[in-house]
């Protein structure tokens, strides 16, 4: 298991307001916040790996289809959670990349939503149940 992601972003400010709205939809609180680094946990005490948010040092141009991260999927349990999630990310002006729906390309089951944040990372809340 991976105990934590650190991933640098060009505005830890605009990065830690975006966060802080999305990551309680995908089951995550958080863990610490102060002028330097973000970071949030599994919520309940669940275990988990943590994300760690840091300001970038050196300003480059990042692309999910260069050598690095490609993107970060969270789990949740519900398909109804993946619908809440992609309403937010419409909600907030997001780029939606795949609406919720099944994708027969991977594992069943596999319900999943995919988007890009404000910094171009693409994102995705996935669930591997049938039902809601």
């Amino acid at each position: 298991m991976l105990g934590h992601l650190g991933i640098n972003v060009s505005d830890l400010v605009a990065a830690k307001a975006y966060y802080d709205e999305l990551m309680p939809l995908v089951g995550f609180e958080t863990f610490f916040a102060n002028d330097d680094e973000v970071a949030y946990r599994p919520a309940d005490g669940k275990r988990g790996t943590y994300l760690f948010l840091y300001p970038s040092i050196v300003q480059s141009d990042y692309s999910r289809h260069a050598t690095g991260l490609q993107h970060l999927a969270f789990m949740v349990g519900t398909r109804s959670a993946v619908r809440a999630v992609h309403d937010h990310v419409v909600a907030v002006g997001g780029t939606v990349l795949h609406a919720p729906r099944e994708f027969p390309e991977y594992p069943p089951p596999y319900f999943a939503t995919f988007w890009l944040d404000p910094f171009g990372l693409m994102l995705e809340a996935v669930c591997h149940h049938d039902t809601d």
